[in-house]
């Protein structure tokens, strides 16, 4: 498994992570990406005949290792849940299926998700959360990565004790949101954190929270010595973030990344929307949606929001995708839109 400080991940991103935008990421320098967090029961009961169409959705956005191997590898399969039998099972079906890298989110603060007692509720119980991982490195040994954050709240933290349990649970690499799980995304993430986990264990540790640049991500690396970074919130405002990292910490100084202004800033939006574009709708429909491109196509709309929110005349552009009803409408607009703006 590739890790890093040149070797960026993408993070397993709820509504983000399909095969569409993770070859986009890999194809601007991510050398990892994880999928979205999938259902470990959803899993195992969809493989027994009962059916969970969420999960078994997510997983096929994933793309079946056959056809991805060369595009979308190495590709981490993020699972969630709270009972180690169905965690062991999920990793020996999906190792069946030939996925290769697996992981484990103790860190999702999701009520629902908290409800089932998984994610970051399973961290507050070590005990528990020491026989799911156990399941899961037993099932792919040296394979397995875990999630976790400092703890639930401030006073309780208990990711340094959690963390060298993993490891000697067999964990592969940890990653450390470095917030609490009752502050969700508020507040600043603690860089010193990463630096204290590093110090507590031999294995790999990367970082994760308030990597919004190739700044953020080389500041991080220096102060916290972490093994490598996973981009999320940065990763969706520009998949270009990737590179500019290597690019950083190859010349040790980033400049402009964009040096004729606004313009370049655009050519190279424009390259990067329409290739989103190219790789959405070359995935297969889905959802319930009757317009070409399903879900997809509305998917696709908010991601170009994100892209082109700084450029002029983004207000007018996000009025006009409301018309778009399929993957050629959404080529045409964004042609007229950067050709109004010189590009």
């Amino acid at each position: 498994m590739p890790i890093g400080p040149r070797r960026p991940w993408l993070a397993p991103l709820a509504g983000h992570s399909d095969a569409a935008f993770r070859v986009l990421c890999r194809e601007n320098g991510a050398a990892v990406a994880c999928t979205e967090m999938i259902s470990a029961k959803g899993l195992v009961y969809g493989e027994g005949g009962h059916g969970n169409s969420a999960s078994r959705e997510l997983l096929r956005a994933a793309l079946p290792p056959e056809a991805a191997s060369a595009e979308d590898s190495p590709l981490v399969v993020q699972l969630f849940g709270d009972d180690p039998a169905f965690l062991g099972e999920a990793v020996s079906l999906l190792r069946g299926w030939g996925y290769a890298w697996f992981d484990l989110n103790l860190g999702c603060s999701v009520p629902k998700v908290l409800k089932g007692g998984a994610g970051a509720a399973l961290a507050r119980e070590q005990g528990r959360a020491l026989k799911a991982a156990g399941a899961m490195a037993a099932a792919a040994p040296g394979s397995v990565g875990f999630k976790l954050r400092l703890g639930w709240r401030r006073g309780e933290e208990n990711y340094l004790e959690l963390g060298a349990a993993l490891e000697e649970a067999g964990a592969a690499w940890l990653t450390l949101h470095p917030r609490y799980a009752a502050q969700r995304f508020s507040g600043r993430a603690d860089w010193e954190a990463l630096a204290a986990l590093k110090r507590r264990v031999s294995i790999p540790v990367i970082a994760s929270g308030d990597l919004y640049t190739a700044e953020d991500a080389a500041l991080c690396l220096k102060r916290s010595g972490a093994d490598g970074v996973m981009f999320a919130r940065g990763a969706l405002r520009d998949p270009a973030v990737f590179n500019e990292l290597k690019c950083l910490l190859h010349t040790d100084e980033l400049g402009e990344a964009y040096p004729g202004g606004c313009s370049e800033r655009a050519a190279a939006l424009k390259r990067l929307v329409l290739r989103h574009i190219e790789l959405a709708g070359a995935m297969p429909a889905r959802g319930r949606e009757g317009a070409p491109g399903g879900a997809g196509l509305g998917k696709m709309r908010g991601a170009i929001l994100r892209y082109i929110t700084e450029l002029p005349g983004s207000r007018a552009c996000r009025r006009a995708l409301g018309a778009c009803a399929t993957w050629e409408d959404l080529r045409r607009l964004l042609e007229a839109y950067f050709a109004a703006l010189g590009v």
